[in-house]
Order: C-alpha cells, then sequence, then structure tokens
C-alpha cells in the first residue's frame, strides 16, 4: 500500500442569515486569509450560504443549474488548489420542497459529487422538516484516493449511516453542523464516538456565533483520529481556519490489529424475558 497522506482543513464561521453575497465574501476571506499552503482538503459548515434559519430556507434556495454557490466553490476551488466539501446550500428543486444540500469540489472546479442531508431536524422549535425534503442516500465521494463520507448534521445520531460508510471502504467522514449551543453533550459526544466505533478519522465542522433571537451556534469544531483523540480544533466561537496532517496508514495498521468490525454479529435479535 502506498503512502496516503493529506493536509486536512475546517473552517468554522457565523453566517448572515439569509445573505448568501455576504457569507460568500467571509468565506472568501477567511480563506484567503488563513488557508494554510499545500492544503489538500478544505470543508465548510452547514447552511454557511444563509444561516441556520428554516422559514428563510424558500427565499434562499439555488436552483442547481444557476446556482451562484455552486459557481463560487467551484472557483475557489480551482483558484487556490484545494478540494472542497462545501457545507451545504439550501437546493431549490423543481416540485416541492428543497434540499439541504452538499456539494463537493475537486481542486480544478470541477463538481464531484452532491449528497443531501438523510435526516432532518424538527423538534425543540427547528422545522427543517416543513422546507426541506429528506435526501435519496448515503454518498461516498473518492478524491485522490481518499474516500470520505458525506454527513449533515442531525446525521451524527444515526449511527447507521456512519456504519454504512465504513463498510463500504471510507478513510474520512465528515459531518457539517449548524449545531446549537443548548446541546453540547450530544455534539462533543456524538461525534467523538462515531469516529471510536467506526475507528476512522472524522471531521467536525459547525458554525459559531450568533444565529437570532437570542439563539447561538456551538462552535468548537473539530477533527478527531480513528482512536477518538483530537488532532486540531478551533476552540470555542472563534471564525477561521484550522488543520492538520493526516497519515491514513497509521490508520489501516490499527484496523488490522484492533479488528473489531470482525465482531458484529449477523444477528441481534432480542430476547424478552
Amino acid at each position: 500500500m502506498g503512502q496516503k497522506a493529506i493536509k486536512l482543513c475546517i473552517l468554522q464561521m457565523n453566517s448572515k442569515i439569509g445573505d448568501i453575497k455576504a457569507n460568500h465574501k467571509k468565506v472568501q476571506d477567511i480563506v484567503e486569509r488563513e488557508l494554510p499552503s499545500g492544503a489538500d482538503f478544505l470543508v465548510l459548515p452547514e447552511v454557511w450560504t444563509v444561516g441556520w434559519s428554516c422559514e428563510d430556507f424558500p427565499a434562499s434556495a439555488e436552483p442547481f443549474e444557476d446556482s451562484p454557490t455552486l459557481e463560487f466553490l467551484s472557483k475557489l476551488a480551482k483558484a487556490y488548489d484545494v478540494n472542497i466539501l462545501g457545507g451545504s446550500f439550501i437546493q431549490k428543486m423543481p416540485e416541492g420542497k428543497a434540499l439541504n444540500s452538499c456539494p463537493v469540489f475537486d481542486r480544478h472546479g470541477r463538481l464531484a459529487a452532491i449528497y443531501s442531508k438523510n435526516h432532518l431536524y424538527s423538534y425543540c422549535g427547528c422545522s427543517e422538516g416543513n422546507f426541506v425534503r429528506v435526501g435519496d442516500c448515503p454518498v461516498l465521494v473518492t478524491l485522490e484516493g481518499i474516500k470520505i463520507g458525506l454527513t449533515i448534521c442531525y446525521d451524527i445520531r444515526f449511527p447507521e449511516i456512519f456504519r454504512a460508510y465504513r463498510i463500504a471502504g471510507a478513510d474520512l467522514i465528515v459531518n457539517m453542523a449548524a449545531w446549537g449551543s443548548k446541546k453540547p453533550v450530544p455534539w462533543e459526544t456524538l461525534t467523538r464516538a462515531r469516529a471510536i466505533e467506526n475507528q476512522i478519522y472524522l471531521a467536525a465542522v459547525t458554525q459559531s456565533g450568533p444565529i437570532k433571537d437570542g439563539e447561538w451556534n456551538i462552535g468548537h469544531s473539530r477533527i478527531f483520529d480513528y482512536m477518538g483523540e483530537t488532532i486540531a480544533e478551533i476552540k470555542d466561537q472563534r471564525e477561521g481556519i484550522c488543520s492538520c496532517d493526516i497519515n491514513f496508514n497509521e490508520m489501516y495498521k490499527y484496523r488490522n490489529t484492533c479488528t473489531i468490525l470482525k465482531d458484529i454479529r449477523d444477528n441481534y435479535e432480542v430476547t424478552s424475558v
């Protein structure tokens, strides 16, 4: 097996509700200021284009064929010679509800994949399901020999999708979120757990800063290694980029030594007594 190593970068920001142009400019400024030399992959947070305000999603939805965000990310990837896992934007559909979609661009600015959120959060005052429909299926994208599983925010609560990516051969899983500050324990615990139980590198990238009406994003975006150790982080509410070098060969060696997936049983039928 040849050497598989990358420089992985994550970007944390506070989005302005409903203002696509302002949010594009903020990403452009952060990338220009902080993207390190030699970056291979850059991950953005969920709905960074419009901020987390479900009722504002319809007015901000972009048609796939004429999307300012897709054009912006394509140019950004090409200009900075970096593969971009584009967080998510609200994708307008010809009929019915929109999609919460993550576009992926290679470093030449070509669209490599698009994943639409498979689980929608519509609890505790959130109403995502009223404005967005569920995506079709998980998407594993391969870029420069690295297999990456794509998930968005609430997907983190469903270990089944993460295990499916691991079984499909994922090297890295990303969770791009706009996570509320009132749920710190699930954010801290579930992101780390998904890395540990699947022996995989995991990037957990969320927005920071205020949303509206006294609500805040949690911030604290992190990258975990295959044993759940934090190897890079943007603490608290800071806007900016952090990065780390990842050698996947070390992960493969660990998987070959600690072969936990072989211990999965074919049947977990419960006996009630």
